[in-house]
């Protein structure tokens, strides 16, 4: 009887979440019609089979990989350092870096265009990847931190009395008990890396090297009125987004907070 109940209670929660989200999906559904105008999933073929949206896509793709590389690692290992290790002045170390979270994008675009030009980074894959994942580790070390202190200190100690190292406590404790903030980790990166628009733009002046968030001012230019393929290609450029968050799905619904310990 009991386990009817919760049946129901499941079957009901899950029918009221349907209902809320429906409204976040009539843009989806929006989009998803304007791109089938004129001529139908023709729209898509003819996007997908024009050379540049490959290209485009593909840049992209290195772009985020990159991005999602740097942020992930450098973000995990802040994380577990300031919420484990006993370091001298961690706490102003830490907010000295969530200072960063602060500075407004547009504010260190000269210097950030400046500094990539002195490099000699300018038309590289690198002038986009780094500026844009020193932006996202701030932000995604205070997720990992509050994460990471919330381990038990057992574990820690076991692992410590069992001869591991301090390194090997990362990579066989903090890296496999944090795979829920890991994949919120990577998710951000990921997004932040793929909808970027302004830096490619500005670092990027070799077509060949532009990013897919370019690919509807693309069409635009090349199609004209024709706002069915724009809208097709904005349609493909969001479906990575989606297979991220798919296949990612898991490990949000296992929480955040949850402790080591059981």
């Amino acid at each position: 009887m009991f386990e009817l109940r919760t049946r129901r209670a499941r079957l009901f929660a899950q029918l009221g979440l349907t209902l809320l989200a429906l409204p976040f999906a009539l843009p989806l559904v929006a989009m998803l019609r304007g791109s089938l105008q004129n001529e139908g999933w023709a729209n898509y073929v003819v996007v997908l089979s024009e050379p540049q949206f490959g290209r485009f896509f593909l840049n992209s793709a290195i772009m985020a990989a990159g991005c999602i590389g740097i942020t992930f690692v450098a973000a995990m290992l802040a994380a577990f350092a300031f919420a484990k290790l006993q370091l001298p002045a961690k706490e102003v170390w830490f907010y000295g870096l969530l200072v960063a979270l602060t500075l407004p994008g547009v504010m260190i675009l000269v210097p950030l265009f400046l500094t990539m030009q002195t490099l000699g980074l300018l038309d590289t894959y690198w002038a986009v990847i780094l500026p844009l994942a020193a932006g996202g580790i701030p932000f995604s070390v205070l997720l990992a931190r509050n994460f990471i202190a919330g381990l038990e200190d057992e574990i820690f100690d076991a692992a410590r009395v069992d001869g591991c190292t301090t390194l090997g406590v990362f990579l066989r404790i903090v890296v496999p008990l944090s795979r829920p903030i890991a994949a919120v980790i990577v998710l951000w990166a990921f997004l932040g890396a793929w909808n970027e628009f302004l830096l490619p733009l500005l670092f990027l002046t070799d077509a060949d090297l532009q990013a897919i968030t370019q690919v509807p001012t693309f069409f635009t230019s090349f199609y004209g009125g024709d706002q069915g393929k724009v809208v097709a290609a904005s349609v493909l450029i969001t479906l990575p987004v989606l297979l991220m968050y798919l296949a990612m799905q898991r490990f949000f619904e296992r929480g955040m907070t949850g402790g080591a310990l059981k």
